[in-house]
């Protein structure tokens, strides 16, 4: 389990989207390439199960293109690309499909994205033993070039443990 939150925090800032009807660029996958460009980050983990307290800041630059129904951001981090995401629209269910792709080739990862408004969510679900736990990332846009986020995680998908908060600032 502490590895699925290693990952998180390694992949946090991939995971961290601008939303709203001011920086969407338009219905299904183009409103992903809010997702461009060049971002400041500020992460304070706390201490809880499966994190321990500490800060972090980074710069996060998301090279993005498109192709045809395919929307793919190659994430930088410190000069270093960390992980390739393509996403791809479940216009049916009205969902995101993200396909995270990390450098080393290890196995690639799958994941959802919902969006409801200013809102972007990345739930999805791991095992600690015999346990489920539930975790997500909860990005909301609180304006065109600032997005406030929590990552956490709960056992009855009702009440949730936030285990860091952070804000992201658009450089470019």
């Amino acid at each position: 389990m502490n590895a699925v939150f290693k990952t998180l925090a390694a992949c946090v800032a991939g995971m961290i989207l601008a939303s709203g009807p001011t920086v969407a660029k338009g219905p299904g996958i183009g409103a992903v390439a809010a997702y461009a460009g060049t971002w400041r980050i500020h992460i304070v983990h706390y201490t809880t199960l499966y994190s321990k307290a500490r800060s972090e800041t980074s710069v996060l630059k998301n090279d993005c293109w498109r192709s045809g129904a395919f929307y793919a951001c190659d994430q930088i981090v410190g000069g270093i690309s960390r992980a390739l995401i393509v996403y791809t629209y479940d216009a049916k269910n009205d969902i995101y499909i993200s396909h995270v792709m990390q450098p080393d080739g290890s196995a690639p990862s799958s994941g959802t994205l919902r969006i409801k408004g200013n809102v972007w969510m990345y739930p999805w679900e791991d095992k600690d033993g015999t346990r489920t736990v539930y975790i997500r990332i909860v990005n909301t846009f609180t304006s065109p070039s600032r997005i406030a986020f929590r990552q956490e995680y709960s056992y009855d998908n009702l009440n949730w443990v936030v285990t860091a908060r952070g804000v992201e600032d658009r450089l470019r």
